[in-house]
């Protein structure tokens, strides 16, 4: 018996797995490499542990990754506008698989360096920064706008799966294998990863592209700056994960609601929210408020923390911290959508580099406010006060940002027509997409006997 069609709505659209062949590659490839990426998260402050016997040398890996990132964003970003963005991913990729069979070599060597596991874990941190804009700027390209939210859906079930799954998988590679193991893991996913953006067709640069340079660079920063619905995806997220983010609680959390063995379980909570969020996100589509639906999310995300915070039971605090993951899920999808859909291509690349430093930073940074509070008002006074403080800066920013609480989608494309993009997979976007050479498009029959 078929399922109500109110319950079909809610289930996730896999549409666009169907319809776009260039996504399903993009989408096996960079799947699967995540999975690597997440054992390797493991792997690298499992072995500076192991080596130093210093919680606070693991900390500095955090520290690592956000120099890395913030050194290396703006000139990805400026590339990802002015190249072939498939080529900018392959190299990324390759380079990170480099780095990656470094880190094999000083894993399994009979005296591993620390100093070549932070050098290593730097290049890692940045050729991900170098990667990400070019990356990030190549799904419109791929998908008609109209299934962008499902697609996203599909992006968050796919990271939110490897996030779940990869941290575990890691550990029991290593615990059964070794480090090599968890490293070598790795290396074998970017096999498949380049094996798939081979087989992609060529993404060159927008026609009116400039060599990068500090001026392209600072007309992105500008044009940012111009636009209120995007500064408050910015700022929102700044926000919510600055006062909200309680990952350096939760080992404090954890001995008062069990004890180390539910540490792992208060990771993985806000993963399965989000990753039910994604499965249950059929109805996104139908929204088109979007900077509304953001702040709403973040201030729900903040509930589920200062909830989980003050819950006295675990089986009290878990189910907040699943609704905090779910909520978190949907403002990234609502952000993605304002990105997408309203980014012009030609600056889709320097904008994702601003949108990579603006969700790195506020979990960065959330751990020394969130320790902090913990001296002023104890670990539970500081997930409590940090939710509160959540809502209370969305609040506000809901009423300095009134473009970005306006925003609707409709509006938009009726005052944007020229912005309106080709139906993925017709003659003129494929054109486009590859530098004017049509190119045999199965994408176009698939979409054809899907209706």
């Amino acid at each position: 018996m078929a399922a109500p069609a109110w319950l079909r709505s809610f289930a996730i659209d896999v549409t666009p797995l169907r319809r776009y062949r260039e996504l399903r590659l993009l989408f096996i490839g960079q799947g699967v490499s995540l999975f690597g990426s997440m054992v390797t998260s493991v792997a690298v402050p499992y072995q500076v542990y192991k080596l130093t016997g210093s919680s606070l040398w693991v900390g500095f890996i955090g520290l690592v990754d956000i120099v890395a990132i913030v050194g290396v964003a703006f000139v990805a970003g400026a590339l990802a506008d002015s190249v072939d963005r498939r080529r900018m991913v392959r190299i990324s990729e390759a380079m990170l698989m480099a780095t990656s069979i470094g880190l094999l070599v000083n894993g399994v060597a009979p005296h591993p360096s620390l100093a070549a596991v932070f050098a290593l874990d730097f290049a890692l941190a940045g050729g991900d920064a170098l990667q990400r804009p070019s990356l990030d700027s190549m799904v419109p390209r791929l998908v008609a706008t109209g299934d962008l939210p499902a697609t996203q859906a599909i992006d968050s079930v796919l990271s939110t799966t490897a996030t779940l799954v990869g941290p575990a998988l890691g550990g029991v590679l290593i615990a059964v294998a070794g480090l090599g193991a968890a490293y070598g893991f790795d290396v074998a996913t970017f096999v498949i990863s380049l094996a798939a953006l081979a087989r992609m067709t060529a993404m060159p640069p927008p026609q009116d592209a400039e060599r990068p340079s500090l001026a392209r660079v600072k007309e992105g920063l500008r044009y940012a700056r111009s636009r209120q619905e995007l500064l408050g995806t910015y700022v929102v997220d700044m926000a919510a994960m600055f006062f909200g983010m309680p990952l350096a609680l939760f080992p404090a959390f954890a001995a008062r609601l069990g004890g180390a063995a539910v540490l792992g379980v208060l990771y993985a909570t806000p993963a399965a929210g989000s990753l039910i969020a994604s499965l249950t996100s059929g109805w996104t589509k139908r929204v088109n408020h979007h900077g509304r639906a953001v702040m709403a999310a973040a201030m729900v995300w903040g509930a589920g923390i200062a909830g989980f915070a003050a819950a006295p039971t675990l089986w009290l605090a878990l189910p907040s911290l699943a609704v905090a993951g779910g909520a978190d899920m949907l403002s990234g999808t609502f952000r993605s959508l304002i990105w997408n859909i309203t980014i012009p291509d030609s600056l889709r690349g320097r904008l994702a580099s601003i949108e990579l430093i603006s969700y790195s930073s506020g979990p960065s940074l959330a751990g020394i406010e969130s320790g902090l509070a913990v001296r002023l008002v104890g670990t539970r006074g500081s997930g409590v006060s940090g939710g509160v403080l959540c809502i209370v800066s969305v609040a506000a920013l809901t009423a300095a940002l009134p473009g970005f609480w306006r925003y609707d989608v409709r509006r938009w494309r009726a005052e944007h027509p020229e912005a309106e993009p080709a139906e993925a997979g017709s003659e003129r976007s494929q054109t486009h997409a590859t530098g004017g050479r049509v190119s045999p498009d199965p994408i176009r029959e698939v979409s054809s006997e899907s209706g």
